[in-house]
């Protein structure tokens, strides 16, 4: 990983938390990317238990298996350990140390104006979240990315706010301490551009709303699910024509089953009435389960090995404790901590 990093653009980091199955909007606001983004950068990515804890604290045997389901996504949808390093946030005691460093620093005002920490109480209000932890969630996923130096951050529109605290934290530390930490930009790659996905509701897709295809969904349940999708409220006929640029359907279509559209004319038979909405969505739904077939049949071949996953965690461990380390050990010497570590 270090002889590599001098041939790359930079060090990126990014993660997710292990609290259910992923689903299509990971794929294509994230995963597809991250992808990509291995053969341009070091790149760091974490499997953050901790922040699951925050809010599954009352339920913490689900975040084990969760933490192998992600893996296993990860690894269908192209994430590559040799040329990556990825890892379990908890295998790294150093991100908890800075997270308590730099909770010295950040006033309770920069975290409370956080417009997602509001929307998650009222989202998550059902999972007790409203606790010191949740309130500092933003400030631990700061000094996930700062403990590495990352000088790059791959995020959606959701996370922006996020990454401008992080910017603001680092900023913060260096002029009280001395220079340690870069300030990290937004990596907004251009594919991300427009192709935000809604959920079968319409609304954001997340497992908070119930309204997610995962990317492990065998067909029959995929099915129904496509078949349940919201589409042109204005349609309430057959007869009546849709709107293929307001509907979600043909979003879907775009994004996996894009020659399906064109071929079958999907536009035209929506907007002139040529097909209900059942027929439309039966067509979309052969497409995407066409598109994720091989992501699906790796992710079984690999499931059937499940001690490579623990392998591959504590791999990337080992790969990122060294870096997050000298991170951590400068940021002592800066605040003058001077006790010996033990871990």
């Amino acid at each position: 990983m270090v002889e590599q990093a001098s041939k790359k653009k930079g060090r990126i980091l990014s993660g997710m938390r292990p609290t259910g199955p992923l689903h299509l909007g990971h794929l294509v606001g994230a995963l597809g990317n991250w992808a990509k983004l291995q053969d341009e950068y070091e790149c760091y990515y974490t499997i953050v238990d901790y922040h699951a804890l925050m809010s599954e604290y009352r339920q913490p045997e689900i975040i084990d298996q969760a933490t192998s389901d992600v893996v296993l996504d990860w690894l269908a949808c192209g994430l590559d350990p040799q040329g990556s390093a990825i890892f379990r946030q908890s295998d790294v005691p150093a991100h908890a140390e800075l997270h308590l460093i730099l909770s010295c620093i950040v006033p309770i005002g920069w975290l409370e104006r956080v417009p997602t920490y509001k929307e998650q109480l009222q989202q998550l209000k059902h999972k007790e979240i409203n606790t010191y932890a949740f309130l500092g969630y933003p400030c631990l996923q700061a000094a996930d990315i700062l403990i590495y130096k990352a000088n790059a951050v791959p995020v959606g529109e959701d996370q922006a706010s996020h990454l401008e605290l992080t910017r603001e934290i680092a900023r913060r530390f260096n002029s009280l301490f001395g220079h340690v930490f870069p300030e990290p930009d937004a990596l907004i790659l251009k594919e991300q551009q427009g192709s935000r996905l809604l959920g079968l509701d319409r609304r954001k897709m997340s497992k908070s709303y119930d309204n997610t295809i995962d990317l492990k969904e065998d067909p029959q349940t995929m099915r129904k699910k496509v078949l349940s999708m919201i589409t042109d409220p204005q349609r309430r006929t057959k007869k009546d024509p849709g709107r293929p640029d307001f509907c979600n359907v043909a979003t879907f279509y775009r994004l996996f089953a894009p020659d399906r559209y064109e071929k079958l004319e999907v536009a035209a038979n929506c907007s002139g009435a040529g097909w209900g909405c059942v027929e439309c969505k039966t067509h979309m739904y052969e497409g995407l389960a066409e598109y994720l077939q091989p992501i699906q049949e790796k992710r079984r071949k690999l499931a059937q090995s499940p001690e490579r996953v623990e392998e591959i965690l504590q791999d990337g461990a080992a790969k990122a404790a060294p870096v997050a380390g000298q991170t951590l050990e400068e940021v002592r010497q800066k605040c003058n901590l001077k006790g010996k570590r033990t871990l």
